[in-house]
């Protein structure tokens, strides 16, 4: 090379850099949004050996950190945190289609076969099952229907706690024993054998009380899908070896309400149960209508799980929060006192009046949310959220438990102030339409049995105040609010209290 080409060369490479730079800074802008921030985790297990315990309060701190949406790589699985109301806003309504779908955990599909409501993937099949469980289940006709059911368990329950006058009750297992006891009345209790429903009632207590804390249950094969045939933990096994019971139990219950309503017994509509009305619908010629027996086993198990577990345990943070401020509970007795009577029981129709008690429960659900990170979302494709990119399949958690606790949202946000919902402009229901208060979820994928739940509560709560007042026992002067975080949040320490008549109407107990 010779001494004119040289320079030459140089000028063309600086000239071809110069413009190779501006190329790819322009083009660069044109490229999609970059992923959230997050915290650096190891080599393969990404930020899996970090985990706390209280993973709920661990990702409101990372938040703090890194900002309202954040990454972290659990082991091979791509997580997105998001803990602000506008951009929950995105993701359920602005892109609610996009992140409608599940990422059940394997535990999930060992229990369901992926054919329920909860974990089924976003499409016709899911939107027809929920049209049914919606349309057929939780119509106005048939909670009203059903409401002899509960109105009996609930009955029951006052009962034995009378019975129980002075004596320490754990109110965890009475209340969960009462909602099993309820929801197995709706499903089938109008024609059922009291000896079978006795002891289905303690089995399934069991096996579903197993089966829900392995679905919270951290579980290797859910973070390295590669590793999941071999079932590290034995979690797929030990969920697998409860569902033959179940699954036996569920078939003894339908194959006797079957020869029940073959024979008649069964066809007393203002006593029609649940499974009546699923069973009804199986035989139906309409393929829009229709449903088979696994489908049917799905969604008893979902009923199961949703109005046992974690209505259990918001009555129970309830009931702790109250018995906590005797100013609280002066309040409650007292208006259920002007509302109800001091010589009538609680009828469903006094619900709409007892204003202060609703207000109780959704401040209770705002502090203690049964499911503090809702139910994990599987985007079907890359969204912008918040200014970055979501890629497509990661999972994407809602933290509800820190969005409830904001300073930025709430006053006092670690106070419990039922007052702050009594008059609200805020609407501050279940419904999931504002962003600030979703304790039920919100868009397509909201709990579909919020009308059901909020009678169930309210009808319990008022009866237990209104009947009964409730001590600590000696030495108990303050209540341990602390939480166990799972897929469910119960109370860590059970709440232990006494019962005593409140009224002088011994009938009533009776």
């Amino acid at each position: 090379m010779d001494d004119f080409s040289l320079p030459i060369l140089t000028a063309f490479l600086i000239i071809v850099s110069i413009f190779w730079y501006f190329f790819i800074s322009k083009t660069s802008k044109k490229e999609t949004h970059p992923i959230p921030p997050g915290p650096r985790g190891l080599p393969f297990l990404g930020y899996l050996p970090f985990l706390q315990v209280n993973l709920h309060k661990q990702f409101t701190e990372l938040a703090n950190k890194y900002g309202p949406v954040y990454k972290l790589w659990l082991g091979s699985k791509l997580c997105v945190v998001i803990s602000s109301p506008s951009l929950i806003k995105e993701v359920v309504r602005d892109h609610d289609t996009i992140f409608a779908n599940r990422d059940p955990p394997v535990a999930a599909i060992v229990a369901t076969g992926g054919v329920d409501i909860v974990w089924s993937p976003y499409g016709q099949y899911w939107r027809d099952m929920r049209k049914l469980f919606v349309r057929e289940m939780l119509s106005n006709s048939n909670l009203e229907a059903s409401y002899v059911h509960r109105k009996d368990e609930v009955r029951k329950v006052v009962k034995s706690l009378h019975m129980k006058t002075g004596s320490a009750v754990e109110i965890s297992e009475l209340i969960f024993v009462t909602e099993l006891n309820v929801v197995f009345s709706m499903l089938w209790g109008g024609t059922m054998d009291k000896k079978i429903i006795d002891r289905i009632g303690s089995e399934f207590r069991e096996a579903m009380s197993k089966l829900v804390d392995l679905l919270g249950k951290p579980n290797v094969s859910d973070f390295f899908p590669v590793l999941a045939k071999f079932d590290v933990q034995g979690i797929e096994k030990e969920a697998k070896s409860l569902i033959p019971s179940i699954d036996e139990i569920l078939d003894s219950v339908i194959n006797e309400r079957m020869k029940t309503m073959v024979s008649g017994k069964g066809r007393d509509e203002r006593r029609k149960d649940f499974l009546q009305i699923l069973l009804e619908l199986k035989e139906q010629d309409d393929p829009d209508r229709s449903i088979n027996l696994p489908q049917i086993k799905a969604i008893l198990k979902d009923i199961i799980a949703g109005g046992t577990d974690t209505t259990a345990t918001i009555i129970e943070w309830v009931m702790a929060e109250v018995l906590n401020d005797p100013q609280v509970k002066k309040r409650v007795q007292d208006e259920l006192t002007e509302v109800v009577g001091l010589k009538n029981t609680v009828e469903e129709s006094h619900l709409p009046g007892l204003h202060y008690l609703n207000a109780i429960i959704k401040e209770s659900f705002r502090l203690h949310p049964p499911v503090p990170l809702l139910v994990p979302r599987l985007p079907s494709q890359s969204s912008i959220i918040g200014g970055y990119t979501i890629p497509k399949g990661s999972r994407v958690f809602l933290n509800m438990w820190s969005i409830h606790r904001d300073p930025l949202v709430w006053e006092n946000p670690s106070e419990f102030k039922p007052d702050r919902f009594l008059n609200d402009s805020g609407n501050f229901d279940f419904s999931g339409n504002n962003f600030q208060y979703l304790p039920f979820g919100s868009g397509r994928r909201v709990c579909p049995g919020i009308l059901l739940a909020e009678r169930m509560v309210m009808h319990l709560l008022a009866t237990l105040f209104h009947l009964f007042d409730w001590e600590l026992p000696e030495g108990s002067e303050k209540i341990d609010l602390s939480e166990n975080f799972g897929i469910v949040m119960r109370k860590r320490t059970p709440l232990i209290a006494i019962p005593y008549p409140r009224l002088h109407d011994s009938e009533i107990y009776a």
